[in-house]
């Protein structure tokens, strides 16, 4: 009854703790659910539509004509500007008026015509790098499409069958089947790792804030001499009612990304609620060993802020792992949100079984884990170390 009554009476002390300061209300509540809206009405979309594309059609004829009216029905192109000049097209480009343009030469149409292979060209800003490879897609493909049919019209011309003609310039069929998210949908990729990793970075936070403030304000041995100084009973305590209010925050992210937003989903709950738990548990395993090795609350707290940040590089989910330094790649799987994308990759995207991810979970109950290397140190700091601000 003792053991039951220590930790019972630390959590109750601890829920005490966090109604009586709004930061932590704010930072394991208020913020989470701020980031999921602000995010995923950012991408609400799936990929940015109608970005300003302008032209130089120097040929101005009907079949370029006929070219801009099919590149403009490509839904991530918006054909917002005529220009007179390759200048004109350049500077508004540079000023961020348009993110491309699409230059047409004058006698191009005859050249069509006459069959000498004129030339097209079009110039695409990639220092923004989503904006400029979509619609690099998009101006490619409509130049080859455009090509197809200049091709095709001429063939046809000659006296060929359409079907004749069809084998000739497209010889090779390709069907594109697009896996786990056929819609390309950006948000889905995007949004299923940020938001994990929004709160990945705030549970290192709070973890390291609450056991931080116990040291900067000299509690620790009020805190400890409720379970006779014993530190994994105070710890267990301390962070139950954390564990169970960030759980409850990422079940409800889970809820409205794949109930509301209807994001594909391919396992079932169980495998959720296990991804969900074993998340938290382990950003709270990292944040303890960060106090702990850190016992100073503003170096501890910067620590867990850059070890949360470069996370969302390091993970693979915009750079791929196997394409960084061999040095990095071992790297990588110091971060729990490695594994956790890892996870989210093959069960909930692909639906494949725990085998597949097994080593995934194994270094999350690590990561959750660690508080046990660092008890007797964090116990130390708690009863002998003197705060240095």
């Amino acid at each position: 009854m003792r053991f039951s009554h220590g930790i019972s009476g630390i959590a109750e002390r601890e829920l005490r703790r966090l109604v009586s300061r709004p930061l932590y209300l704010f930072c394991m509540v208020v913020a989470p659910l701020l980031c999921c809206l602000f995010f995923t009405t950012l991408m609400y979309s799936g990929l940015p539509t109608d970005m300003p594309v302008g032209v130089v059609d120097e040929d101005n004829t009907s079949t370029t004509r006929e070219i801009l009216r099919n590149m403009d029905a490509f839904s991530q192109v918006r054909l917002t500007e005529d220009y007179a000049s390759v200048s004109e097209a350049r500077r508004a480009m540079q000023q961020g008026d348009i993110y491309a343009f699409y230059y047409i030469p004058e006698g191009t149409t005859d050249e069509v015509l006459a069959g000498r292979q004129p030339i097209v060209s079009f110039y695409t800003n990639n220092s923004l790098l989503i904006a400029g490879s979509l619609i690099y897609r998009d101006l490619r493909t409509m130049s080859v499409l455009a090509n197809a049919s200049v091709g095709l019209k001429t063939l046809q011309a000659k006296g060929v069958d359409d079907r004749t003609a069809m084998a000739f310039l497209q010889p090779i069929v390709i069907n594109t089947h697009a896996l786990s998210n056929p819609w390309l949908n950006y948000s889905v990729y995007l949004n299923n790792t940020i938001l994990p990793g929004v709160l990945m970075i705030l549970i290192f936070m709070m973890t390291t804030f609450s056991i931080g403030v116990e040291i900067k304000e000299g509690t620790g041995k009020a805190w400890l001499a409720m379970t006779d100084n014993c530190m994994w009973r105070a710890l267990l305590g301390k962070l139950l009612p954390h564990t169970v209010i960030f759980f409850l925050v990422m079940l409800a992210h889970y809820a409205y990304l794949y109930g509301v937003l209807a994001f594909p989903c391919h396992c079932g709950a169980g495998p959720l609620l296990l991804q969900a738990a074993m998340t938290v548990l382990a950003s709270q395993g990292l944040g303890v060993f960060f106090i702990a090795v850190i016992p100073t609350l503003r170096l501890a707290l910067s620590a867990c802020s850059l070890w949360g940040v470069v996370s969302f590089s390091i993970s693979g989910f915009s750079f791929p792992v196997m394409a960084m330094h061999p040095s990095l790649q071992m790297l990588c799987n110091l971060f729990p949100l490695r594994h956790y994308y890892l996870i989210y990759v093959s069960q909930t995207l692909d639906g494949h079984p725990l085998s597949y991810v097994w080593k995934s979970y194994l270094a999350l109950l690590l990561f959750a884990l660690l508080p046990l290397l660092v008890l007797r140190r964090l116990r130390t700091v708690m009863l002998n170390y003197d705060y240095i601000p």
